[in-house]
Order: C-alpha cells, then structure tokens, then sequence
C-alpha cells in the first residue's frame, strides 16, 4: 500500500529527528497535496535538518538557499551565462530547480526575491528572460520563518502566506526528548539515512491522493470550518477558498498515509490546525491581546459540530 512507502520514511527521519513524528508527516502530506510548507520555530530546533533528513529518506534531490537581504532573483532562479566557445547565451540553473528546496528564513530577502517563488510555487515553473522551464515533480518549498527576531526582515505579505498549503511550528524538545537528542548526537550529526521511498513513489503517491473519497459531509464541513473563521469577532479577514481546498487535499494526503481511503472529520480537523491559521488576519485587538491564528482555528473546531 502507498500509506507503508510514506511510514517507513517518517521511521527513517526518526531516526535523526527525534520526537517529531507529527511535523514529519504533516509536511510528508503536504508534498503529496502538492502544496508547500511553512516550517517555523525559533532557531535551533532542527528547521533545516529536518527538511535535508527528509529530502534523503525520500530519495529526492534537495537544495538550500539561505536568504539575505541582498539575495536576487537571479540567485534563486538561475541566469543566462554568455559561452564564449559557442557564443550563445546558456542557462544556468538556480537552486530552485530540485525536488525539495529549502527557504531558510524567507523573510529576510526582499520583497523582490520573495516573489520570485510565486511563480514556482503556483505554477510549477520559472520564467527567465522569456524562457519558460518547468521544474521536476514533486517540487515543494519548505520555507522557514523565525517568529521572534524581526528586525532586518521583510514580512511575508497575505497573498504569499496564502500560498503555503500548510504551516508546521517546530516547538521545543521534551526533557526526555532532549536527553535522547544528547545520547544520539554523533549519529545525528552524522545523519547516514538511506532512500526509503523514491521520486515515483512520490509521483504515484500525489496521483493517488485524488482517489481518496470525501463524502458531501465532509465537504460540508471543510466549508463551515472556513466560513466560521470569517465570522469570528476576533478576525478581521478569515480564510480564502484556497484554505478550504488545502484542508481538502491535505485530508486526502493524511488518509492515504494513513492507510485508509477515505477522509474522516479527524483528518479534516489535523489538516485545519496545518491549513488555517496563517491565512487569518485577526483585528488589532485580539493581538494586542495575544491572541494567535491556531487559537482561532482550535476555537472553531471546538465550535463547529463534525458530520
């Protein structure tokens, strides 16, 4: 079954990863919604080494761009080199051309930079000088985000945000996580994971995921989760259509993982948690309260009965 390939990469990652089974798969989903993730924590919680422990387990190529203030499009996508022995202008292509990419601390590059994904990200392609490319499935953006240093950074605007299919917060480790994170230091650093699964592993797996059945209650539901975001006193501008259908395909990804083919209201609500909170806008108010997005959304879920 496609759910046992994705479990034994999860079970790979562990294996440098320690205690964040949960993450592990909700971002193992998103590529398989073909969406994008939004990993954020404050530094040292293993950001970077869990998108390169995946990209290994997985079989896919990886790349990591870290973003600067002085980052240019041109790094990120590639450019025309002029070839003297031809004399014709080559391409060369950027770090986005790989399976997964890493946007370490995206919100440090300009705006301009910034949006250079946009195109990649929607699309699945770049256009340099006129010249389209497409780029090799899967292809998911694993960007990361520091939510407390601010200053020298460019705020990822809602448009953007909203084309992260899935936000993951990477906490702290438990005290007997850590303890267990001392103990296997040197094979963590050493990270000597082997290829669990394969690029056409992932290919049929994202292809499967269409054939995951979504009764009309669930849909139903999916649609009043989202529409209940809007009418909360605490948000100025709820969650777009494009949120309903990321809980939609990441239901589908977390049933297929899980074995199953069909989508249930806990997956429906696993997927909301993920899918949600990034995409509201709450009032100046409720952050001056300190409320948050996921408050939000666990609120709604609280309030909002399942089929």
């Amino acid at each position: 079954m496609a759910g046992e390939v994705f479990h034994r990469v999860i079970e790979e990652v562990g294996k440098v990863i320690v205690g964040k089974e949960r993450e592990i798969k909700l971002i193992i989903a998103t590529i398989l919604a073909g969406g994008h993730v939004l990993l954020e924590g404050v530094p040292g919680v293993a950001k970077t080494t869990m998108a390169k422990a995946l990209a290994l387990a997985s079989g896919l190529s990886f790349k990591r761009i870290q973003f600067t203030p002085d980052l240019l499009p041109g790094d990120v996508l590639g450019t025309y080199v002029y070839n003297q022995a031809s004399g014709d202008f080559e391409f060369k292509p950027g770090p986005i051309f790989a399976n997964i990419v890493l946007a370490d601390e995206i919100n440090r590059a300009s705006p301009r930079t910034q949006s250079a994904f946009l195109e990649a990200m929607q699309e699945g392609q770049v256009t340099v000088w006129g010249r389209t490319f497409r780029l090799e499935r899967p292809f998911i953006v694993i960007a990361t985000m520091n939510p407390i240093e601010q200053e020298g950074t460019y705020p990822l605007p809602e448009a953007q945000l909203d084309r992260f299919m899935a936000r993951v917060v990477i906490g702290y480790p438990t005290r007997d996580e850590m303890l267990e994170i001392m103990d296997r230091y040197k094979s963590i650093q050493e990270m000597g994971l082997e290829p669990v699964a394969s690029q056409r592993d992932f290919i049929e797996g994202i292809e499967a995921v269409w054939s995951i059945h979504v009764d009309s209650n669930i849909k139903e539901y999916i649609v009043d989760l989202v529409e209940a975001t809007r009418r909360h006193p605490m948000v100025l501008l709820g969650a777009s259509p494009r949120g309903a259908l990321a809980i939609l395909q990441l239901s589908r990804a977390l049933a297929m993982i899980e074995g199953v083919d069909y989508v249930s209201p806990d997956h429906v609500k696993e997927a909301a948690i993920a899918a949600l909170p990034h995409r509201i806008i709450l009032t100046t108010d409720a952050r001056i309260q300190g409320v948050r997005g996921d408050m939000v959304v666990r609120e709604v879920l609280d309030r909002t009965p399942p089929p």
